[in-house]
Parts: C-alpha cells; structure tokens; sequence
C-alpha cells in the first residue's frame, strides 16, 4: 500500500478548472443527499434522511373525491396511451431541426471536399458540375514532376501544400477521435476517401508549390475544367522547415487513420520520418516557406507562415503517435517549449493553419490524462494541461475574446474568416469536454443558422444560405462548353446566384457586427476553404450525439475512441 500522498482530482467551483495528478488518475466519490436532514436531534445514530411526517386526510364530499380519483386515473392512462402511441409510432429524423444529429451537415461539409478535388474524378461523382481538372500539373514545369491530384484550396484554382497538409490532419485527427461517430452517420469510408486523396498528393508533392503567371488561378475567372494557362511549380529547398513540419503531421495522422491498410500506413509513416529528418536538418529559426520569394513568395499574400517551431512541435507529435518513438517526444516537449516563446500575441488561443500550439496542448493533455509515459514528461505535459484549461476557460469568458452581438466569438477580429477559427475552438472545447467532461462552448448552431441573420453559413443547409460564392467551379454553368477568363468575367460580376450549389461549403462569415453580405466578388464573406471546412468537419462530428442504445459502442466515451490514438505507443507509464 503506497504511503506517499497523492492529489486528487479535483473541481474547483467557479474557477472553470480540472485538476489532474502528476502520473495517474485518482477516484472521486461524491455523496449526494438529495433528501432533506432533519433538524431535530436524536439520542441514536443519526439518520442520513428525514423524519417521517404524519398527515391527517379528511373527505369531507365523497362524491367530489370520487369524481377526483377518476380524474386521476383517466389522467394515468391517457398519458400511459400516449407513450405506446410515441413507442410504436415509426421514427422521424429531424435533422434539420436538432443540433444534436448532425448527419446531414456532416454529409454536406464532408461533399465540398469532393468539389474542391482536382485530378482524374471517378464515373458517377456525385458533384456533378465537376470534371476532370489539372491533369498537367507539374508536366509543364522545368521539373517535370507529377503534381497531379490534391484539392483547390478555395475559390480559386490554386493548390496548396502548406493548407492541404493542415486540412489533412485536421480531418484525419477527427476520424481517429470520433471513428464512431462517424460510423454512425455513414462517412466515415467517405472521410478517409478524402484524406487519402490528400495523402496521395502530398506524397508527391514533398515541398512543392504552385506560382503564378500573367495569365493564372488568380486572375482567371475560369472552371478548373477549362485551365488552359501555364501552372508552373516552385521546390522548396531550404526554410520551409514549417511547410515540411505540416506535412510530417498530416502524413503521421493518416498513417493512423488507414492502420488496417498496412502497406499504406507503412509507407505514410516512413514518407513522415523521412521528412521529418530533413526539416530538423534544414531548421532555420526565423525561416519560414513564405520569406523565400522562389519557394513561397507567391503564397505570401494569401497563408503568410510566421514561425516554424509551432511545425516542429505538431509534427513529432503526430509521428510519436504514430510510431510510439519517444524521440519524438523528446522533439515535441523541446520544440512546443520555444514555439510558446515566439508565439505571437495575436495567434495566442487559435487553432488554425498558421498556428497549431492551442491544438498541441491539447494533444499533450490527452497524453498525459489517458497514456501518461511518467518522467521526464511529468513537468512539459501538466504545463500544456494547465495551459489547455485556461484556454477553454477563456474561449467561455468576455473577457479574453470579444462576440458579436449574435454571440459568435471573435478570435481574431482584425481579420476575415471568423467562422473558420469558431469552428475549431468548437472542436477543441468539445473534444475535451469529452476528454474531462468539463465544459462546452457554442459555435456550430450560429454557423447552421442560429444568427442574427437567420442565415445557414453552411451552402445547401436549411432554407435560407448563400447563393452567391466565391468559387469559380459553382459560379459557372457545367454546360459542357468552354469559358474563357474573359468570359468568366461576366460570371464573376453578376448578381445572378451561382448555377451550381456549392453544397457543404462554409462561407468566410459575417463582420463584426454580424451582418453578411452575399456578394460573389467580396470573397471576405462568400470564400470558403479547405482549411475551413476541415474544421467544421470536426466540431460537427465531436457535437454529433450518438444513439444512447448503441450496442456497439460499450465502453465508448460519448463517440470518442479513447485508445486508437495510441495503438503505436508502447512505453509503460510510471
């Protein structure tokens, strides 16, 4: 029997915090006296309930009392009818009208990924404006590489690397979470098709990315099926050590992912560990992918990487996960301390494609929580737990990020995209609320309509959405016929809606003051992103609610896989 003593897991009443041991887990037992004690005192053992007390009925009309008692019992047996009739009654799926069955927006954000593919599409794709599209890219460079496949980041025709590593992971870490869930609503075969289509491409790919020319994705108005311009491909051979770092996390993701397709995890993972020894080689400290103008410059303007410690630390996470090395790990604590250091003010507590270290910290929570390794982790691992407390505490708080009057919060209001950074703080406090069942904060139900606007930001969803999206695929008619760009012009500028639905898709969002504006050539409201859909992906599986009769689900925690993301770690907590 152990002498030592030991902290207990603990809440603190108004303090928004759990609080773990430093190696294990330790049992709580409440006593709860739901009845009243009595106030008066007795010579005996005191009793844990109250006293009886006698009351006197007296019937003074019998006919009254009669008439009473039949009430009752017509009561009874009208309410027991209604709960046979409910019993028996074929069940509905209101989808629409409940936040807690999410199948159809989990369809619907999972089916834009197919609108953004680009490469040679399977017969009988299910969106049908789409074709075949990019099937040059990398041919007509200097290089001569094979760059064919990936996803359109937007609502243009550009590819790139640095957000398909970051959408990859995200997606891949919310299937091996909420495996079940996606079971549940059907997708999950569908969500591993999508992330396969990004692994494959990023195999290829390594540090490449696209660049520009007179004629391009940007200036061109044009469906991806009428590309006709040059799409040249810039390497990346030094300071992209963030680009790199992404990869390395999307690749040790997914290799969790497709764990029962062996050869295929095997040859993510050794893609990842090969990768990942070259970015630690090639580590400049103030090297990012966008300050190299014939690596990045071009992406400047549009994912501008401030730091490339944020990288390191995210992918030795996802490799130690995914090959259980504790060098890894090793890398993960060193790397995640200095990436804290250079944070920048702006960033702190959003998750998205230029700043994973909110994310980190959760992940080295649940570590520590469910797989503690013990020494000499003890102290990096209750420091990013503490640090992932008080950051849900702050996303619940007006004090750290201010709302709009519809109350979505705003976690970088300087700039665009305000949906995209609610989506993944949804997923994260969702996802541990799961972890600790603590606490929870709101999100998803503005984005699918529950705002001032009355507007689903999710297109196809509910009645009222957008019909005007900045994405030149949906902007165009599919009428088998050839647009120019300056043909595309025309579609660019018309208040016309778009012919095609951009089912899935989610919009940039509303302003400040969360008013939107359905304007095809305001791309600040109407873009939507891969990277921003790869987050409402997963804040709308984590809120799904599963059937509470689910027999295949014993021992599942509210959806979440507890384990599977640990099936490669094999080092005995202390």
């Amino acid at each position: 029997m152990e002498t030592n003593s030991v902290d207990f897991v603990h809440t603190v009443p108004g303090a928004c915090r759990v609080l773990p041991s430093d190696s294990r887990w330790n049992s709580i037992e409440f006593e709860l006296s739901l009845l009243p004690k009595s106030s008066e005192q007795s010579h005996s053992l005191p009793s844990k309930y109250s006293k009886s007390v006698d009351y006197n009925l007296i019937v003074t009309d019998k006919a009254h009392f009669n008439r009473f008692i039949c009430v009752i019992v017509f009561l009874v047996f009208a309410i027991l009818a209604i709960v046979l009739l409910l019993h028996f009654l074929p069940k509905k799926h209101h989808h629409l009208d409940s936040s807690n069955n999410l199948t159809i927006p989990i369809s619907q954000a999972l089916l834009f990924f197919d609108a953004q593919k680009s490469g040679n599409l399977p017969e009988n794709y299910p969106v049908k404006f789409r074709g075949d599209s990019g099937l040059n890219d990398g041919n007509t460079s200097d290089i001569k590489v094979d760059l064919v496949g990936g996803f359109y980041d937007s609502g243009n025709n550009i590819k790139f690397s640095f957000t398909t590593a970051y959408t990859v992971t995200l997606l891949s870490w919310s299937a091996i979470e909420y495996h079940y869930k996606f079971v549940d609503v059907g997708e999950l075969d569908h969500i591993k098709d999508i992330i396969k289509w990004g692994t494959d491409y990023l195999l290829k790919v390594g540090s490449a990315s696209n660049k520009t020319s007179p004629e391009n994705d940007i200036s061109c108005w044009q469906r991806p099926e009428d590309m006709i311009y040059p799409r040249p491909v810039l390497v990346c051979k030094n300071n992209s050590t963030d680009l790199a770092g992404e990869i390395v996390a999307a690749l040790s993701a997914a290799s969790l992912v497709f764990r029962d397709k062996h050869e295929y995890s095997r040859e993510l993972v050794k893609a990842a560990e090969k990768l990942y020894g070259i970015a630690i080689r090639d580590y400049h400290e103030v090297g990012t992918y966008t300050m190299d103008d014939q690596c990045g410059g071009e992406a400047r303007q549009f994912y501008n990487s401030t730091s490339s410690l944020d990288e390191l630390a995210w992918g030795a996470t996802w490799l130690f996960f995914a090959t259980g090395n504790p060098s890894h790990l090793n890398s993960t604590t060193e790397y995640f301390k200095l990436a804290l250091e250079k944070q920048l003010a702006i960033d702190k507590g959003v998750y998205y494609w230029n700043n994973k270290i909110a994310a980190n910290a959760l992940l080295l929570a649940r570590l520590r929580y469910f797989h503690d390794p013990g020494q000499p982790y003890v102290t990096a691992l209750k420091s990013s737990s503490n640090m992932t407390e008080s950051l849900i505490c702050s996303y619940l708080s007006d004090l750290n990020f201010k709302k709009t009057p519809g109350g979505l919060i705003l976690l970088k209001p300087s700039q665009g995209s305000p949906l995209e950074y609610a989506a993944t703080a949804s997923f994260l406090s969702k996802l541990y609320h799961d972890y600790l069942h603590a606490m929870r904060t709101p999100g998803v139900d503005y984005i699918l309509g529950k705002n001032p606007m009355k507007m689903s930001y999710l297109v196809g969803y509910g009645e009222t959405f957008p019909k005007k999206v900045h994405h030149r695929g949906a902007s165009i008619p599919s009428d088998n016929q050839k647009h120019s760009c300056a043909e595309g012009n025309r579609w660019l500028y018309s208040k016309d809606s778009n012919p095609n639905v951009l089912k899935g898709g989610m919009v940039a969002g509303p302003d400040e003051k969360d008013h939107f504006t359905d304007d095809r050539n305001k791309p600040e409201y109407t873009e939507p992103r891969i990277s921003s859909n790869a987050g409402l992906v997963a804040a709308l599986v984590a809120l799904h609610e599963l059937p509470y009769n689910s027999s295949s689900l014993e021992g599942i925690n509210g959806g979440l896989d507890q384990t599977a993301i640990f099936k490669n770690i094999h080092m005995n907590a202390q």
